[in-house]
Order: structure tokens, then sequence, then C-alpha cells
């Protein structure tokens, strides 16, 4: 069933090799030590996004270097990866998050001039394409997450890993199994430092693969449904006072398409809002409360409180409001509803 997924989701992203794991975080690390990152090399991530996105860098032996977000997008911002440059950086690894892709032009731009291997956290972003092109195929590879809140979501934890690149693939493959080249010789090829040869267990379970293979087969529409759910509430919620952004419109990044994982709202008074529409029995979810430059595990690194000032705003107003292909259009505007409700009687 892993092989059957496998080949059916290298058709439905274009992708020459999907490599089935176990989750996307280990997708993420498997991807890294495959695309030929060494012990001590430096990898340029946002500081903005899910904690695996750095912990993945450091589970890869490398360290990962902060850079800010977008002005107006939570991507990175290619401008504040440039002047995070050191000698030591090897990578440079971009985060699809919620509805749309990264600048891949502006990141692509900063890597050839540096020389750097771009892989892609594309956990998220099943789906978003740029001029054709899948997430994931815009570098060495990208990871994709299925867990089962996303777009293609299992009954479990899964992942895979996507690549163009033989070398790569072959990699990925031997990791996920103990190393393995054969059934009994364990051995990683290509990359020379014995520290980083050993591999893993992280194979995909025939199960979720049988899931993921059978809602594969209806990802299309379920795509198209979060699409009328996230208008639905942009078009309710755009002019509302106390919200601040909301996604809808154009990509940011030309030839980027939008799919819409997470229908995210930046909004006034976050968490007293979260509070209220949670007294109303709707559900979640916060992105991110704290960004990653100022997580315990990266105190060593040195960061401080102000040195990614658009990372820090979006921790403290983004709100995720709840968008699945059952959701119905009244559930939705319930939703609406509350937040209305908040807004317009908040004092001001």
């Amino acid at each position: 069933m892993v092989a059957e997924f496998e080949r059916g989701l290298a058709r439905w992203t274009g992708a020459r090799h999907a490599v089935g794991v176990n989750s996307g975080t280990d997708a993420l690390v498997m991807l890294l030590r495959a695309a030929g990152l060494r012990p001590g090399d430096e990898v340029i991530v946002p500081a903005y996004s899910f904690i695996a996105t750095a912990t993945a860098v450091v589970h890869a032996g490398g360290v990962p270097v902060f850079a800010d977000i977008e002005e107006h997008g939570h991507g990175i911002d290619p401008r504040s990866a440039a002047a995070a440059l050191t000698p030591r950086t090897r990578m440079i690894m971009p985060v699809h998050l919620f509805d749309r892709l990264a600048d891949m032009a502006g990141v692509g731009a900063l890597a050839r001039r540096h020389g750097l291997t771009v892989v892609e956290d594309s956990a998220e972003a099943i789906g978003m394409r740029q001029d054709g092109v899948h997430a994931g195929l815009l570098g060495a590879g990208g990871a994709l997450s299925f867990f089962p809140s996303k777009t293609l979501g299992a009954i479990g934890d899964a992942g895979a890993l996507l690549t163009d690149d033989d070398t790569v693939a072959e990699r990925a493959r031997e990791l996920r199994h103990h190393g393995r080249s054969g059934r009994t010789l364990d051995d990683f090829p290509g990359i020379s430092n014995p520290t980083v040869q050993a591999g893993c267990n992280s194979k995909m379970d025939d199960l979720q693969a049988a899931v993921l293979l059978a809602k594969l087969g209806r990802l299309d529409a379920d795509i198209a449904r979060r699409a009328e759910l996230s208008a639905r509430y942009d078009a309710r919620l755009r002019d509302l006072p106390g919200v601040r952004a909301v996604p809808g419109g154009t990509p940011p990044h030309p030839g980027g398409g939008r799919v819409v994982y997470v229908h995210l709202i930046e909004v006034e008074h976050r968490d007293d809002l979260v509070a209220h529409l949670a007294a109303a029995g709707i559900g979640t979810e916060t992105y991110y409360p704290v960004p990653l430059h100022l997580q315990p595990c990266f105190a060593h690194l040195g960061y401080a409180p102000g040195d990614f000032p658009r990372a820090e705003a979006a921790c403290a107003a983004a709100v995720a409001l709840p968008l699945y292909p059952d959701l119905t259009d009244a559930q939705a505007d319930r939703v609406c509803d509350a937040i209305e409700e908040f807004y317009t009687r908040r004092p001001r």
C-alpha cells in the first residue's frame, strides 16, 4: 500500500519521487540529510513557523539560523535571510504556510548568488504550485505532512518527501529503513562523515497509506470546498473592526497558486477573542504563541525579543478559524457571528 500511495502521490504532484515516512518531521530530517547537510552546517529558517522547522535542522546535525518574515505575508523574507548569511551557511529552508507559497523567486535568487541548497518545508502545502510546479519541487526537495488536520490527512501521523533528484530520493529511502541499501547491508553512501551515516526507522504504515490513497482521489474536491469556506469567511470578516488582516485575494508572489490549509486572520485582542470563541463552543488555533527564536530550546543561540519584529507581531495576532471540508456554511456563519459579536460589543 505504501508503494501504491507513493506512485499515486508522485502522479498527483508531478514529482519524480515520493518517499513515504512516518511523519512530516521525519521527512524534514531525512530531506536535510539526504540533500547533504553536514554536522555544524547552518540552515536559514523563518522565525515564524511550527517548531519542527527548526528542530529538524538540529536532529539532522545542523544549526538553525533565523530570519524574519515578509511585511505582507508569513513566508521568509529573502532580505532578512541574506542578512543572516555566514561562511557556515549551507542551506535555506522556506516554509509554505497556511494558504500560499513563500517567495520562491526571491529565495531561489539568494540561493544561486551564494551557492545554497534550497529545501522546502512544504508540510502544509499539498496542492500549492508555482507556475505549475508543485511545492517541494522548487529546490532539492520538500517535506509533506499528513497529520490528520492537514488538507490531505491520515488517521495518525504520516509524511512524505518529494523530490526530482534521484540521489536525494535514494538516500531518503535508505535513511527511512536503518540506512539499508539491501536486506542486510547498512550503508549510507555519498556523505563521508561517519557521524551521519546511521539511518532510522521511519517507514510509513500500510494502514495510513491505504487511507491516504483513498483520500487522494477526493483531494481536488476537498481543496475546492476549503476555498469556498475561506471565501465565505473573507467576505464576512474583511471590513470588521478589530480584524486587521484576512488572507483572501491574489497570492503575493507571481505564479503562485493559493490552496487554503488554514484560514488565518490577524486580530486585535487575539487571546480574548480565542476565549470568547471557546466559550461559544468554537475551536481555534493560535499560530504561533512563541516565535522560534525565542523558544527556550534555542536560548543558547543568543536571540532576543525584538530581533524579528514581524514574526513576533504575527505570533501575537494570528488565529486560525475552523476549516475542513465537512464544515457547513451555517457553521462558518456561526463562527463569523461570534467574531462580530466580540468586536461590536467590546469597548474600543
